[in-house]
């Protein structure tokens, strides 16, 4: 009978580590490849990693992958895949570099709550009680945090020896040995140098700030000294989040090369930690985290009758729950938008006039489908009004062609009624980005809903709608769910009449025209986005009305911008006050373009 070997995979932002274990926990293979952080991978480039470890090496029994960057469920997905085409048939497991760390703990534990502490090229705090999920402190890049890791050393050493340099008028001691690592020649260079340097090159100035700590440089002990508290307040943030601030018995558990490779500063962080933390335990984690991957690795091969379907490592925050636990139990072949039109089956034969003429014809029964929901439709509406007139807001949260019109129809209502942008939000499953690219497994992400919406600060007496065309978008659901949970009203707008709702909840309200199938299968982007646009022009333009920001039918809160709005300004108060054009404009020049403003000094 072959030998089973496990298989497990460290990435992190400066290189990945791959260790090939029998079970009985020898290494038969070790490996070092370039950096393994997802965030800084492509998908090719992921696939390429896999592909350099796999090359030459025995096939594995189970796959153990702990990555940087991994956050979502989507990313653990994408980790999945890539593993398959890789290792096909093999059960894989994913998770983060953090997750593995913990599991590369050896020995009896002297601690039922444990802390890890990561400090490398980046730093992370990330904590486990039992088999509980995960609480993270950090992680949030070296742009946003990276608190005592080696590019805050790094980048805190050359601030320092410039901002001494600024004061003193003197080029100091650590200045010169920065620039000797560099191989520059003087201040100004550094420059052009950091302007182009890389996260892990600027992290690589920590060894010589470590040596001028050691020799006894003053600058060097304050940047090490700070580094050390921030480091030891992550850690004890995480652990407080851990006890739920009872500072109960916890093991430190000290990670990543900087810690390992500098004792003295680990020796720093743990004081720090010990004076604030009575029963505070450390231990260094002597092994890799890979071998950690390698041990999660190895319970996917259930009781010896050969791998199992891969469970799921306990997600850190920011990843999800499994999309079923959220969404409607509904096949989505059942769904309108994703039936096949049959009038459109010759689609890629249609002349250009035909073709046009189908889809204007199609799209001529839209305003119909929608009357039928009409009851709702002004439910919703009545909703929206009485949380504007009592201080609430409206949040659109969806993904894809959804997420983007709920985003466009948010940003319109500022210039067209002089909203405050807090009052219509867009939440985007994937963010910013995913408005003009797509964002691989955001829509999957249910917890990237809820999160989205604790970050908002959603509270009772918002409403929250959720589109979704399908009515199956998980991110979506996550949002209604938490958003519920907060006390807000919440709306789901699909287009799927069909659809089987889950039964531990219900939005207060659906809203589901049916729409038949698109003319081209699955791509809502036609009629379904058409009658989004067309139900939250309705929602906004309505309930704006309601809270008296229109007269008659103009705008009277309109903001003008630019030379168009301004003569629309002026021509809104010609009508509203019967004046002439001149009149109307001289008003709104002395009231700031304020059109309620120049209607009161005309009226005066």
């Amino acid at each position: 009978m072959a030998e089973k070997i496990l298989l497990g995979i460290e990435g992190g932002g400066t290189r990945t580590t791959a260790l090939f274990l029998d079970t009985q926990g020898s290494v038969r293979e070790r490996r070092e490849l370039g950096p393994g952080n997802l965030r800084l991978l492509t998908e090719a480039g992921l696939a390429a990693l896999f592909r350099n470890i796999a090359r030459g090496s025995p096939r594995p029994a189970a796959v153990g992958i702990g990555l940087a960057g991994v956050r979502t469920e989507g990313d653990r997905q994408l980790v999945r895949q890539t593993a398959a085409q890789i290792w096909p048939g093999i059960p894989c497991l994913a998770t983060n570099d953090l997750e593995i760390a913990l599991a590369a703990v050896d020995g009896p534990v002297p601690a039922s709550r444990k802390v890890l502490i990561l400090s490398g090229t980046g730093s992370c705090c990330f904590g486990q009680a039992g088999g509980e999920a995960g609480i993270k402190v950090g992680g949030w890049g070296h742009l946003l945090g990276d608190r005592g890791s080696g590019y805050d050393i790094g980048i805190s050493g050359l601030r320092s020896v410039i901002d001494f340099f600024d004061h003193q008028r003197q080029w100091p001691a650590l200045g010169a040995t920065l620039l000797r690592m560099l191989l520059l020649n003087q201040p100004e260079d550094l420059i052009a140098w950091v302007q182009t340097a890389s996260k892990a090159e600027i992290a690589a100035l920590a060894p010589g700030i470590f040596s001028a700590w050691s020799a006894g440089d003053r600058l060097a002990r304050s940047i090490i000294q700070a580094a050390a508290g921030r480091l030891a307040a992550d850690a004890m943030a995480c652990a407080g989040h851990l006890c739920a601030r009872q500072k109960r018995p916890v093991l430190f558990v000290s990670a990543g090369a900087v810690l390992l490779k500098q004792p003295a500063f680990d020796q720093l962080v743990q004081r720090q930690i010990r004076k604030a933390w009575p029963g505070a335990r450390f231990l260094r984690l002597e092994k890799e985290g890979a071998w950690g991957a390698a041990v999660l690795a190895e319970t996917l091969l259930g009781n010896g009758q050969g791998p199992t379907p891969a469970r799921e490592a306990p997600p850190v925050p920011g990843g999800s729950p499994k999309a079923a636990a959220v969404t409607p139990g509904l096949g989505l072949t059942q769904s309108p938008t994703e039936q096949r039109n049959p009038r459109s089956l010759r689609l890629d034969r249609m002349s250009i006039a035909s073709a046009v003429e189908l889809m204007l014809s199609e799209d001529a029964s839209i305003t119909t489908s929608i009357g039928r929901e009409k009851r709702k439709i002004v439910r919703a509406i009545g909703w929206i009004a009485h949380a504007f007139k009592q201080g609430g807001r409206l949040f659109y949260a969806g993904a894809g062609t959804s997420g983007r019109l709920g985003v466009l129809d948010a940003s319109e209502c500022p210039p067209t009624f002089g909203s405050d942008p807090d009052l219509v939000q867009g939440i985007m499953a994937g963010g910013f980005q995913a408005l003009w690219n797509s964002i691989e497994g955001a829509e999957d992400d249910a917890d990237g809903g809820s999160q989205a919406i604790r970050s908002r600060r959603v509270r009772a007496g918002d409403v929250v709608v959720g589109i979704a065309a399908s009515g199956r978008t998980p991110f979506v659901w996550g949002a209604l769910r938490e958003a519920a949970r907060l006390g807000a009203r919440t709306v789901l707008l699909a287009f799927n009449p069909s659809l089987l709702l889950p039964r531990d909840f219900r939005p207060d309200l659906v809203i589901a025209p049916n729409l038949g199938p698109e003319v081209l299968t699955g791509s809502t982007r036609l009629k379904a986005g058409t009658a989004t646009k067309l139900i939250l022009n309705m929602f906004t333009t309505l309930a704006m009305v309601r809270t008296g920001k229109v007269i008659s039918n103009l705008m009277i809160d309109l903001r003008p911008t630019n030379v168009k709005l301004q003569d629309r300004a002026a021509r809104i108060v010609l009508q509203l006050a019967g004046c002439d054009y001149e009149q109307a404009r001289r008003a709104l020049e002395q009231n700031d373009w304020n059109i309620k403003q120049a209607l009161r000094s005309i009226r005066r």
